[in-house]
């Protein structure tokens, strides 16, 4: 599975964007997604995560009520709707794929990672 995350740039505090990471050459729906995200100088930590069908999903605690994931399973694409963005949510956003469940915070089982796409918030 070939993933390609797009969407990313450069925000002011407080307004919105949305990343969008299309997949290929697999059997998407099969397919639980998520999103990280890479600060510079930090490890990669979780963002947010959907299962199979988009109706379960999960987010850390630093986004919850601020971002919200979501995928077309027709289009092969997930979703990562950013609003209120901080100036801490810069970071290069990378999304995964794992095989019949849900992306795990730890990345344990992660099958996949596309590119990473930067965004930058300003304050």
């Amino acid at each position: 599975v070939q993933l390609q995350a797009s969407g990313g740039g450069l925000v002011q505090a407080g307004g919105s964007l949305r990343l969008s990471c299309a997949a290929s050459g697999g059997t998407f729906s099969t397919y639980g997604m998520g999103w990280f995200r890479q600060a510079p100088g930090k490890e990669r930590e979780f963002v947010a995560a959907s299962n199979l069908s988009g109706g379960s999903t999960r987010y850390a605690d630093s986004v919850k009520g601020r971002f919200t994931i979501s995928r077309d399973n027709a289009a092969n694409t997930v979703y990562l709707q950013m609003n209120s963005l901080k100036p801490e949510d810069t970071a290069v956003y990378y999304c995964a794929a794992d095989r019949f469940r849900m992306p795990r915070p730890d990345e344990d089982g992660v099958h996949y990672w596309g590119k990473g796409t930067q965004v930058t918030v300003s304050s």
